[in-house]
C-alpha cells in the first residue's frame, strides 16, 4: 500500500460530521491557535450596493471544500508532482467567524479587524472567507503592525471609490481605503474590467498612487508571466480575491456578475507563480453568494482555489527551507 492514511483512522467522508474548511480541527480560543493557517468566516453583507447575501458566503465554502477532504496525508496533483497541503506538515485551523452585529458595519468591521489580530499574533496566516469586499477594509488594517504588504487583487471591480452617497466603507471602497494605510506599499488589480464599480477619477487617483490596473483581456495578451513581471518582486503580498474576477459562467453565485471574466487556470497559474515571487502574508476571498447558485458551484470553485494556493504557498516554503 501506498500509506495513503486510508487503512488508519477515521474515514471522515466529506457528507460526515462538521463542516469546517477543509474538515480541519476547529480551534474557537484564539488565544490558543497553534497553526500554520487560521481560517476565519466574515459573514457580512452590509456594505453590498445591489444584490445582499453575501454574509452566507464563509458558510457555503466550507460546506463546499469538504469535497477536497479526502484522504489523510495531503493531496496529490500529477500535472506539478507534488503533495498538497499533508496534515503532518501544514496545520490548518478554522476558527469560525467574526462576530458581526447587524445593520453596524463599525461594530462589525472592529470586530473583524480584532479577529484577524489575533490570527498575526498567533504567528499563522490569515484566511478570510467573506462576505462582501468591504470585509477587506478591516483585514487590511490589522496589518499596521505587520508591513509593509502589496495588495494583489483578482476582481472584476476597481472598488477604489473614496465616498459615495456618504459610504466610506461600502465594498466598493475597500481598494480606495487601504491605499490610505500607510503599511500598504501599492496594489496589483488584475480583472477589472466593463462597467466598474468606480468612475474615471478613481482610476486615475488609483493610478496616481502607484496602483498597476489590469483588464481580464490585457492580462491574457500578457500572459502569466507577464502579469507577474508587473507587480513588484521580492514584496509581502496580500491576496484579495472577489469570486467574480472569475467568469460568472464557472461562478454565477455572486452579487455583481461581470461577463468576460477569468477562468480557473488563468488565475491559478499566476497564484502558483506569485507564490514563488515574494511572501504570501494574508488571503481573503469575499462575495461568494449562494443563493444565486443553486448548483453550489461557485462554493466549490472557491474552496478549489483557496486550497490549491495554500498547497502552492507552503510548497514554495519548504523548498526555501531547503
Amino acid at each position: 500500500m501506498s500509506g495513503h492514511g486510508y487503512e488508519s483512522g477515521r474515514l471522515d467522508l466529506p457528507f460526515v460530521g462538521l463542516c469546517t474548511f477543509g474538515k480541519r480541527p476547529i480551534c474557537l480560543d484564539w488565544d490558543k491557535i497553534d497553526a500554520d493557517v487560521a481560517v476565519l468566516g466574515v459573514p457580512f453583507d452590509m456594505g453590498t450596493q445591489y444584490r445582499s447575501g453575501a454574509r452566507f458566503g464563509p458558510r457555503a465554502i466550507r460546506e463546499a471544500s469538504t469535497l477536497f477532504s479526502f484522504g489523510h496525508s495531503g493531496a496529490y496533483d500529477h500535472e506539478d508532482d507534488q503533495v498538497y497541503l499533508p496534515l503532518d506538515k501544514v496545520r490548518i485551523v478554522d476558527i469560525g467567524d467574526a462576530d458581526i452585529v447587524h445593520t453596524d458595519t463599525v461594530t462589525s468591521h472592529a470586530n473583524t479587524e480584532k479577529a484577524v489580530r489575533k490570527i498575526l499574533e498567533r504567528g499563522a496566516l490569515p484566511v478570510v472567507l467573506g462576505g462582501d469586499h468591504a470585509v477587506n477594509i478591516p483585514c487590511i488594517r490589522a496589518f499596521s503592525d505587520h508591513g509593509p504588504i502589496h495588495i494583489v487583487q483578482i476582481d472584476a471591480h476597481l472598488d477604489f471609490v473614496d465616498v459615495r452617497h456618504g459610504v466610506t466603507q461600502g465594498h466598493g471602497n475597500p481598494m480606495r481605503r487601504a491605499a490610505e494605510q500607510s503599511h500598504v506599499s501599492g496594489l496589483s488589480q488584475i480583472g477589472i474590467r466593463n462597467v466598474s464599480s468606480t468612475a474615471r477619477d478613481g482610476y486615475d487617483d488609483a493610478r496616481q498612487r502607484g496602483s498597476t490596473i489590469l483588464s481580464v483581456r490585457q492580462a491574457r495578451k500578457l500572459g502569466a508571466e507577464g502579469v507577474l513581471a508587473a507587480i513588484p518582486a521580492g514584496a509581502r503580498y496580500y491576496v484579495t480575491i472577489d469570486i467574480d474576477g472569475f467568469d460568472p459562467s464557472i461562478a454565477p453565485g455572486t452579487g455583481t456578475p461581470s461577463h468576460g471574466g477569468f477562468l480557473y487556470y488563468e488565475v491559478m497559474e499566476i497564484l502558483q507563480g506569485l507564490v514563488k515571487r515574494g511572501d504570501i502574508v494574508g488571503i481573503d476571498l469575499v462575495e461568494v453568494a449562494p443563493a444565486y447558485d443553486p448548483s453550489g458551484i461557485t462554493g466549490f470553485l472557491a474552496a478549489q482555489v483557496l486550497l490549491n494556493f495554500l498547497g502552492y504557498i507552503f510548497v514554495e516554503r519548504e523548498a526555501r527551507k531547503g
